[in-house]
């Protein structure tokens, strides 16, 4: 029978949403993540995701200003 392997776990927070997260892999600089959710809410022209996923989120895109 085979060994389970073990998998290291990270428990990490949003500095802006304070949602937590589990991540496998260590974050050199915790202090400084934000979740996707918050960094597009800090670069909305930037925001690239198609319409369907931003209608499953609840989110209206603005029209781009020229």
């Amino acid at each position: 029978m085979a060994r389970k392997r073990y998998v290291k776990t990270y428990k990490y927070q949003c500095t802006i949403t304070e949602k937590e997260y589990k991540v496998t892999s260590e974050a050199p600089s915790p202090d400084e993540l934000v979740s996707v959710e918050a960094y597009y809410q800090m670069h909305p022209e930037e925001d690239d995701r198609p319409d369907s996923v931003l209608a499953k989120l609840g989110i209206e895109r603005e029209p781009l200003q020229d």
